[in-house]
């Protein structure tokens, strides 16, 4: 027989101190974005999420009630702040989670396998909802979170609205993808001495920048890692930054060297409607379209 680790046979104490769960009566078989099939319930009562993304759609979609838990980065909406957090995601606190005697935990990109199979040999439903290479898998993953949070027509309808949007609102005869003609955009993930990151072409970001009308320098890049003579060389008209780092960047040798610090063409851009999978992506393309169009 297999040895019970210690946190394990710590975990399974935790558990056990808060007597018998409550069963739900009617199961369901789903195939997460690993391959995993785990069973769940149809109609869950407590859910934590380990997704900032994952937490942003369960709200659009009706379902932040069910919401027990979160990670501290669960920023949007700001309803989310009410609702206990079991603190990072790199360092998850599994005690913090079993806890919380959730019926369901969502997790996504971020989450290890370490994380995951704990909470297998807990019994605990974890299903994995990841961010996808492109924008329209958007649509999937809301989906996806509505089939599990026993949301489905709240997310047939959002789906539906976001298309229409999207039809409305981007497709108009100015919209038109990035093109070789199109502004050099850059996304600043990460910079400094400890290296520079952006989003390459395999990402939704590098939708979201077509979309917008831009063209991104990284577009041929696999991955997320980007060489600072690349940048120099690409020299962009348009550089995309997080508001909070937007006086930091632009401050920094050799960042201020570069055209578009020098003509006042970065863009800082909120949190959480770029970097993540959700539906404020929309804003996003129609604010980065309006700032490159107006500066032109």
């Amino acid at each position: 027989m297999k040895a019970t680790t210690p946190l394990l046979t710590l975990l399974l104490l935790l558990a056990a101190c808060h007597g018998p769960q409550p069963q739900t009566a009617v199961s369901d078989t789903v195939t997460d974005d690993y391959g995993r099939s785990v069973v769940v319930p149809t109609q869950p009562r407590r859910v934590v999420s380990l997704s900032p993304a994952v937490t942003e759609i369960m709200f659009a979609l009706g379902a932040g009630d069910l919401l027990v838990g979160r990670t501290d980065f669960c920023a949007y909406p700001p309803e989310a702040a009410d609702i206990p957090s079991i603190g990072g995601i790199s360092n998850l606190s599994i005690e913090r989670i079993v806890s919380m005697q959730p019926d369901l935990v969502v997790s996504g990109s971020m989450v290890s396998k370490k994380a995951t199979d704990q909470m297998d040999q807990l019994g605990v439903p974890m299903v994995c909802v990841i961010e996808k290479p492109c924008f329209d898998a958007l649509y999937d993953n809301i989906l996806a979170i509505g089939r599990l949070v026993g949301k489905e027509k709240e997310a047939d309808s959002l789906v539906a609205a976001l298309h229409q949007r999207v039809d409305s609102e981007l497709q108009s005869p100015d919209s038109e993808p990035g093109t070789p003609d199109s502004p050099k955009v850059y996304y600043v993930v990460g910079y400094g001495p400890t290296g520079n990151f952006t989003a390459g072409g395999n990402t939704f970001i590098n939708d979201i920048i077509r979309m917008a009308g831009g063209r991104n320098i990284a577009e041929e890049v696999e991955g997320w890692s980007y060489s600072l003579e690349a940048l120099v060389h690409e020299d962009p008209d348009f550089i995309i930054v997080r508001r909070e780092d937007s006086a930091s960047f632009v401050s920094m040798k050799p960042y201020n060297t570069l055209r578009a610090v020098r003509q006042g063409h970065v863009i800082g851009i909120v949190s959480g409607t770029l970097d993540l999978q959700v539906p404020r992506n929309i804003d996003a393309v129609l604010y980065l379209r309006h700032r490159m169009q107006t500066a032109q």
